[in-house]
Formats: structure tokens, sequence, C-alpha cells
């Protein structure tokens, strides 16, 4: 009788692959970065680690063996969901590996748009001394945070730091620590007067998509800042780009765009109300550890003990 296999698509220090064999001896264990290592094991693999890109001919042919998923990241908006979901394939994304480093951009992104800090590296460049007109604070202000997710509870938390007002927006609108009032999406326009800062922390769903048009800049306050680091397509980027030219808003923390990479003639580039990160906000030292230890294999061995992993399974109805 073939031998159950497990295949993980990304490099996995010793002490993991230690970990997953006690849990699995008898499977066969396939590791690596390189394609060439674990290509040809894919149509008989049970269980996969890192979604790659064409791998769908593999894995969701007839024929293959492969009945639980777990991505290496926490978005799943590009996957094959309605084929995957046909198949009865278990989904788990790496959901909450982003949560510290991610918090820390959206703090970085805010405070550098307040304290002029991207206008003072340009100054420095230019040997310019100049005091630019500084004079706003993040102490005490309002955050409108749009999606209360696990960065959003984390960027909730800290905001109550610089004694910050902290409104939420989710789905279920239930009320969670730090976060002085919850409202549900479709009272977005009811929170955006209210806020100095709009943060975006939401994953891209078909209710999401283009749920930023010039109707919310419209509504939010001329000298806030809106922050996005959870997908560009939950914002109509050319009325972005009429708000941030126009007055609408002040300026814009961006690590996400509708087209990725950035084309090098998007006014956005030029703008000095705005900071640009290349999707990079989730990059941490600890990012392969968070997925193993938090995650897959608390996960796999639920799995093994014929029980659904618990720990970030996507519901293909809602799209996260």
């Amino acid at each position: 009788m073939p031998k159950r296999k497990l295949v993980i698509t990304h490099e996995v220090e010793q002490k993991h692959l230690e970990q997953i064999k006690t849990i699995i001896p008898d499977w066969d264990l396939i590791t690596g970065k390189d394609r060439d290592i674990w290509e040809e094991h894919l149509k008989d693999a049970e269980v996969v680690a890192g979604w790659k890109k064409g791998m769908e001919k593999d894995c969701l042919q007839d024929g293959s063996k492969l009945k639980w998923l777990q991505t290496w990241s926490a978005g799943v908006d590009s996957y094959p969901l309605e084929k995957l979901a046909a198949k009865n394939i278990l989904l788990t994304s790496a959901n909450g590996v982003h949560t510290f480093p991610i918090s820390e951009t959206i703090f970085a992104l805010m405070l550098s748009l307040t304290r002029k800090i991207h206008t003072y590296v340009k100054n420095q460049q230019e040997k310019t001394w100049n005091h630019s007109n500084l004079k706003s604070e993040i102490h005490k202000k309002a955050i409108g945070i749009i999606g209360v997710g696990t960065i959003g509870k984390e960027t909730a938390k800290i905001a109550k730091a610089f004694g910050m007002t902290v409104l939420g927006v989710r789905r279920s609108g239930e009320p969670e620590d730090y976060v002085d009032q919850m409202y549900t999406i479709d009272q977005l326009n009811t929170i955006l007067p209210q806020c100095d800062y709009v943060v975006i922390t939401l994953p891209l769903t078909k209710e999401t998509s283009h749920l930023f048009t010039k109707e919310q800049f419209n509504q939010m306050k001329p000298e806030s800042f809106f922050i996005n680091i959870g997908r560009g397509e939950i914002v109509v980027e050319k009325d972005l780009i009429a708000a941030l030219q126009n007055g609408v808003i002040a300026g814009a923390g961006l690590d996400v765009f509708e087209k990725e990479p950035l084309s090098e003639d998007n006014p956005l580039w030029e703008m000095d109300n705005v900071i640009i990160t290349p999707h990079s906000a989730g990059s941490t030292e600890y990012y392969n550890q968070r997925v193993l230890e938090n995650i897959f294999i608390p996960n796999l061995k639920t799995y093994v003990a014929g029980i659904t992993p618990g720990i970030n399974l996507i519901s293909y109805s809602k799209g996260y």
C-alpha cells in the first residue's frame, strides 16, 4: 500500500522536520523550495503546505489525492477557491503570521505621515534644512480600523498606547477589546467623518472589492490619512489618486495596489503626501517559524487524528 505523502514547498528547519516526522512517522515527507524537489510528488500528495503557481494542473486534476492545502499566505483571494471547494479540499491559511510586522508597518506609516519623516528623508537627500510646516501629532486622535481581525486587533491595542479613540468595522459588528465602538460594513460611511486615520486591514472578497470609492473618500476629513495594507483591489485607485491630488484627504500610506508591481507611470510615485512600500508589510524574520509552529504543526496533529484542522480553516462561502 502506498505511503501517505506530505509536500512542503519551503525550506524547513531541522527542528521542525523532526516535529513533523514525529507526528507522521509512516508518511513520505518531501520538503524544499526547488520545484524539481517536489513537483513530481504533487499528484500523490495528500497534504500540501505552500501553494505555488502552476500547481493546479497536478493538485486539482482527476485522480489527485490532495485533501488538505495549507497556504503560506494570509490572503487566499488569488487561489482557485471554487475548484478547491468542488473537490472538498480543506484549506487553511497563514492568517496571524503577519500580526506583529503589519501592525508595526501601519504605525510606521501613520507616524511617518504625521511627523513628516518621509519629507525629512527627502530633505536629507537634498541637504535641505527645512521645517516643512510640521505641526500634527498622533496622540488622542481617532483611528478607524476597517477589518478587525488579528491585525486589526493588534493595531487597536497599539493605538490605545497613544490614547487614541478606536473605531472598528467588522462583518459581525461584535465588540472587541481596545475598540471603543464597533460598526458593521454597511455603516462604513458613518464612521469615516469621525476618523483622523483610516486603516484598511480587510481581506479581498466579493463584498470588499472596490469598497472604497470617491464616495468614501469624500466622507473623510481633509486632514485625515488613509492606510491600506489589505489588498489594492479594495480601493478604486483612480478615486484615491484624485482624492490625494485634490486635497480631499491629507495623505496615504500604501503597501498594496490594484496592479503590482506598481507601474512606473503611476502618479502615486510622485506624490509628496504618499508613502509607498512594495507589498512588504508582512515580511518578518519569523515568518516560516510562525506558519509551522502556530498553524501547520498543531493542525497536522489534529488532521492525523481524523479531526478537521481548526486553525485558520477557510470558509469558501465567505472567501476567508
